[in-house]
């Protein structure tokens, strides 16, 4: 950890880190390194699950995600996602959790499902990208969660992108261009119902 902390530093921008923005909890100490920087010194250390949740549990943005890069995937219990997901505090925590583990996870759609109902807005977030990004979950099952997502969320922005980015993924998919349509018709005038019923429309129309 110290090694890679210094590595990090050397790579430290303040101007940026000042001008840096996230929905959520800030992070306890920033250096503004760029997100292609930590991943390149996170894969320069090689896969360890040990020392990526003990990163994980750091307070320091960089190591935060650079853990994300040193886990195996493959290799984390649903348990231990329930872990990881408690420190998922902020839209750019579940943004790269969602790249860099949930959406490589064989039993996605389980944990999916776990998350999609919880209290967390961000793990919510982070498992509505994972869904997206990911052949690993059936999205026929996903979209049935999103009602209950929305009505959770009404105007949380975070969740209002997460569900267009599902959304917009699973309509490029013959199959589900009906499902999609349906759903969209049937949403009614919440901020989270409206700008996801604006946001469709023209992709649609695209």
């Amino acid at each position: 950890m110290v090694a890679l902390l210094s590595r990090m530093r050397k790579e430290m921008n303040g101007a940026v880190a000042d001008t840096m923005f996230c929905y959520g909890k800030a992070y306890g100490l920033n250096y503004g390194v760029s997100l292609p920087t930590i991943r390149t010194i996170a894969q320069e250390i090689g896969q360890d699950n040990s020392l990526a949740q003990y990163l994980f549990q750091q307070q320091v943005r960089e190591l935060q995600l650079a853990a994300m890069h040193i886990a195996k995937p493959e290799e984390i219990t649903i348990e231990e996602m329930e872990h990881w997901g408690e420190g998922i505090v902020n839209s750019e925590l579940a943004e790269e959790f969602a790249f860099a583990i949930m959406r490589h996870h064989t039993q996605l759609e389980e944990i999916f499902h776990n998350w999609a109902l919880c209290q967390s807005e961000f793990k919510v977030y982070a498992a509505l990208l994972s869904a997206a990004k990911s052949e690993l979950a059936s999205q026929k099952s996903c979209l049935e969660s999103i009602p209950h997502i929305i009505s959770n969320y009404p105007s949380s922005r975070p969740i209002m992108q997460g569900i267009v980015t599902f959304l917009d993924k699973a309509y490029s998919h013959s199959e589900m261009k009906d499902s999609v349509k349906e759903l969209i018709s049937q949403m009614g005038e919440s901020p989270a119902e409206l700008y996801i019923k604006e946001e469709m429309e023209w992709r649609m129309e695209y």
